[in-house]
């Protein structure tokens, strides 16, 4: 199928989490073509009802190509002119996808074997496609990781850390204020400290970074807030225990700091002869705890146009892709490192 084309039909199949069941029955007919052309494998593994992780092998799999299936909302169809293609999941990842099936066609036709190609679920919120892969490895000694790196190796990428600050307070009138007890103020009062707080910065990763992302509470504008809520989010780069005691201080005593993800930042492989970056954001690398094999990251596109209404993949860079994963495919295969 061609590169553009196959691109442009996996973004025009919505799939924003939870919703990768019809792109996964999608690509799962792809690849069990393919794998009946040319002596494979292909099955689903399941994840949740309706949620399947696609993989298909050809021989013994030394290699795993893979990626998420699925967007961040909200859903747009694809467009195309001679330089880009656009829409959702363009770069992220729909056109690392196609790059990807791509590159083992190529390898197909040159009677190549011993690699796999993997599409998870989930990664866009939790991970869960490839927790439950890290749970049912093949077998696979390298994993080359596909997010929007401009086909430049990541040496690097920084972690997650995520709370949410919840305070409680006492509903009354507002024009009486002091017979009740403002939470949104609690709130505030609780994310200026925690906007003071002293972050890590880390030689290879750089500095960390907070984010404070949601704010809600209150019922209405005539009332004393009896509830507020916040959700920071902070991009970190190494050991982060003194972080979490930080946040907890910070919280209190207005606000109670409960964290809900922790991504842990990873150092990655390079290749020799490789163009490499760093980058700031997170991906599946540390949920599949190194059970597919040594971890790379390299993919087409710009995370900076990612999430966004102007989300755009190269054509140029696409087809820089398919021949940059057949390239690595070989050499690993090959012990080139």
């Amino acid at each position: 199928m061609n590169l553009f084309e196959l691109t442009r039909q996996l973004i025009d199949i919505e799939s924003v989490t939870p919703n990768e069941g019809e792109i996964g029955n999608y690509l799962f007919q792809i690849l069990s073509d393919l794998a009946a052309k040319h002596a494979g494998h292909a099955e689903k593994m399941p994840v949740e009802a309706g949620r399947d992780n696609v993989f298909v092998r050809f021989g013994t799999p030394v290699v795993t190509l893979s990626t998420h299936m699925d967007t961040v909302p909200p859903y747009f169809p694809s467009s195309e002119n001679d330089r880009q293609i656009s829409g959702r999941g363009a770069c992220d990842t729909k056109g690392i996808i196609a790059a990807m099936i791509a590159a083992a066609e190529r390898l197909l036709e040159k009677s190549q074997k011993n690699f796999g190609l993997l599409f998870v679920v989930g990664e866009e919120r939790n991970s869960a496609g490839a927790y439950v892969a890290a749970q049912n490895p093949r077998g696979s000694r390298f994993l080359i990781n596909g997010e929007p790196t401009e086909n430049q190796l990541a040496l690097g990428s920084k972690g997650a850390l995520r709370h949410e600050i919840v305070a409680c307070g006492k509903a009354a009138h507002s024009a009486y204020p002091e017979l009740g007890d403002s939470a949104i103020l609690k709130l505030l009062n609780s994310l200026q400290r925690i906007r003071e707080i002293s972050l890590p910065v880390d030689e290879l990763l750089g500095a960390s970074t907070l984010n404070i992302g949601t704010i809600a509470g209150g019922r209405a504008p005539n009332v004393i807030p009896d509830e507020a809520r916040a959700e920071t989010f902070i991009r970190v780069v190494g050991d982060i225990e003194q972080t979490r005691i930080d946040m907890q201080t910070a919280a209190q005593p207005d606000c109670e700091a409960r964290e809900v993800l922790f991504i842990p930042a990873v150092r990655l492989g390079g290749l020799t002869g490789m163009r490499t970056t760093v980058v700031a954001f997170t991906t599946d690398i540390p949920a599949f705890d190194n059970t597919w094999g040594k971890p790379f990251l390299i993919g087409p596109g710009s995370i900076h146009v990612a999430h966004t209404p102007g989300e755009l993949i190269p054509k140029d860079q696409l087809l820089e892709a398919v021949h940059l994963y057949e390239q690595m495919v070989r050499r690993l295969l090959e012990g080139q490192l």
